[in-house]
């Protein structure tokens, strides 16, 4: 059976990422209602690295599970993994993939903290095994949380990857590919920043 394609990414991420555009750019508007052109050309540019920020932290992460790969993308890098590059499973903090040579942490999974555990229901629990720990799960394996439901949709086909003996046969490399863009709209609008306030 072919495994489904799914992206997770959290909800609140790309709520702020509006919240924050729309008073960045209400700010900018402020400016230009009242004409005050050096004002923005002052102070402008640090209200659009702020959304851009925000944007690069919030809105564009998110995990792609897919029949080939797992991928990745956090705010500044995203990361290729193989399923045969994966070795364990983690949700510590985050969904975290442990593989050869990188610990890949992923920005759009976080776990939940430990007070999750209070609001759990009997569904909440219905992890993989690999999940278990001495018979107990961690509040960030909970399907409750942002980390539990990726972890547990990666897992349950890693997991059948494994009893088939599919994941020696997978010895492709895991890969990252630096966000240039992002990179460079940052340090852009952060020297623009620099050089208004010196008007």
């Amino acid at each position: 059976m072919r495994l489904q394609p799914v992206r997770f990414r959290p909800v609140f991420g790309r709520v702020l990422s509006v919240v924050v555009a729309l008073i960045a750019a209400s700010a900018l508007s402020g400016y230009l209602f009242a004409g005050d052109l050096e004002g923005l050309a002052r102070y402008g540019w640090w209200y659009v690295l702020g959304a851009a920020a925000v944007i690069a932290m919030y809105w564009s992460p998110s995990v792609l599970v897919t029949e080939d790969e797992v991928t990745v993308q956090n705010p500044l890098a995203t990361w290729h993994v193989p399923w045969g590059a994966i070795q364990r499973i983690d949700t510590k903090f985050a969904l975290t993939l442990f593989t050869e040579r990188a610990r890949i942490e992923a920005w759009a999974a976080p776990a939940s903290g430990r007070y999750t555990v209070f609001r759990l229901g009997p569904d909440d629990t219905k992890v993989s095994e690999s999940a278990k720990v001495a018979g107990a799960i961690r509040p960030g394996d909970s399907l409750a949380s942002e980390s539990g439901q990726a972890a547990d949709y990666i897992r349950r086909h890693w997991e059948l990857l494994r009893d088939d003996n599919l994941l020696d046969a997978d010895t492709r490399p895991v890969t990252r590919d630096w966000h240039v863009a992002t990179l460079l709209a940052l340090a852009g609008l952060t020297l623009a920043g620099i050089l208004g306030a010196a008007l």
